[in-house]
């Protein structure tokens, strides 16, 4: 599965529609699809979508080839009813027990993309379902992607810990129905279908966080404009992805203005690409950096899409993993585990670390991750913590330790 995110405006959509076309011009089955509420999938196909994928023609493609490519505009409030609906009825109920309006109660227990977020659930069975070869998925713009991708762990943890068995609510709900006795006849209980939603939403929480998280099946590719202040958010971007486990296996640089053009008026920005394209290409190093150009006009439709792709891969295959690099590992060294967390462009200075039980809490310029500890880390104490080569290294003593340091 490929994820293609950037920041608005930089052409994300028709490049992960020209990686979806290209790929199944050259016979793959493909299924291209959009969680981002733009809803701009359909119109750089030009193929209205709906809900359900849709075949989506190639042109000059034999008739055996339909299907080969299909499009889908995911209904993300479909998805929300599907795996949120009895939670949030349960809640609504106690919520308005306690004396909350219906309106109120009902944005209350919403959190923040979710509707987004059971998208990737339908997202993962299409992957596993083995009918399509690739998936290529048109996030939202970079800031609401990376709430998106941070939701599956924060999910988890409320449903464990606020709605699950012996949970905060549970607790607090019971002993009212003990307390006001006859009274509280109409107090509302969790019953077995809470408990079974929440079951299967943890199960499909973690199965999506393992899919993502598989750089040998999920990839993000980062679609950047030859802009200064665009290749910094990238950067910052890459950071973030990192730190929640995401490998980036490419950098896209849309729109550059092509060799030919030596209009004096676009001097100036035809200078700023190529320092741009430099800069981009030290700075994700080895991470591969393709290229597209600005076209002379819109690109619409499958076969504008296809130039794009070939445009843009070139030699390489647009379905490969491009860079292959896991942003989490657990090493050996000198006798002491160590954990290394790829975090690129950032600094010690942007630096927070503390453990806290079984997990490592991590902040880097404002964003924050719990970083689940593998069975083996879970019992050591860190005693020493570094950034080096743009790799945050964790060192875990052998023995039980109580100082945290920084070398």
């Amino acid at each position: 599965m490929l994820l293609f995110t950037g920041k608005g405006g930089v052409g994300k959509t028709s490049v992960a529609a020209a990686t979806a076309a290209r790929a199944a011009a050259h016979g793959a089955r493909v299924l291209v699809t959009s969680t981002d509420p733009a809803h701009s999938l359909a119109d750089a196909l030009d193929v209205p979508l709906g809900d359900r994928p849709t075949p989506v023609s190639i042109p000059g493609a034999a008739s055996a080839s339909s299907g080969r490519l299909m499009g889908q505009q995911l209904d993300a409030q479909q998805r929300l009813e599907e795996h949120w609906g009895e939670v949030r009825d349960y809640l609504v109920s106690l919520l308005a027990w306690g004396g909350v309006g219906d309106v109120a109660a009902e944005e209350l227990v919403l959190l923040p993309g979710l509707d987004e977020l059971f998208s990737l659930i339908d997202l993962r069975h299409q992957v596993l379902g083995g009918r399509y070869d690739l998936v290529v998925v048109d996030c939202a713009p970079t800031a609401e992607t990376l709430k998106l991708l941070a939701l599956p762990d924060a999910v988890r943890w409320y449903a464990d810990r606020v709605l699950g068995p012996g949970s905060r609510v549970v607790r607090a709900v019971r002993p009212l129905a003990r307390t006001f006795g006859a009274g509280s006849a109409d107090l509302p209980l969790p019953g077995d279908e809470v408990a079974g939603a929440l079951d299967r939403l943890h199960l499909d929480l973690a199965a999506v966080h393992e899919l993502l998280t598989d750089p040998a099946r999920t990839s993000v590719r980062l679609v950047v404009n030859p802009e200064r202040l665009v290749l910094a958010e990238a950067q910052r971007t890459a950071t973030s992805l990192s730190l929640f486990g995401y490998a980036v296996d490419a950098l896209v640089v849309n729109r550059l203005l092509p060799d030919h053009v030596d209009d004096p008026y676009l001097a100036r920005w035809k200078q700023r690409h190529v320092e741009h394209l430099e800069a981009a290409r030290a700075a994700f190093a080895p991470l591969p950096v393709l290229t597209a150009p600005l076209f002379d006009d819109e690109l619409l439709g499958v076969a504008d899409l296809i130039e794009l792709g070939e445009r843009l891969y070139g030699e390489h295959d647009e379905q490969a993993v491009l860079h292959d690099a896991r942003p989490v590992t657990v090493d050996t060294v000198d006798g002491l585990l160590v954990l290394r967390v790829a975090l690129p462009f950032a600094t010690e200075q942007d630096l927070e670390l503390h453990q806290h039980g079984e997990s490592l809490h991590v902040k880097v310029a404002g964003t924050k991750r719990v970083v689940p500890l593998p069975a083996a880390l879970r019992r050591r104490d860190v005693c020493g913590a570094r950034m080096h080569d743009g790799v945050l290294e964790v060192r875990f003593a052998t023995q039980q330790v109580s100082a945290v340091g920084a070398s």
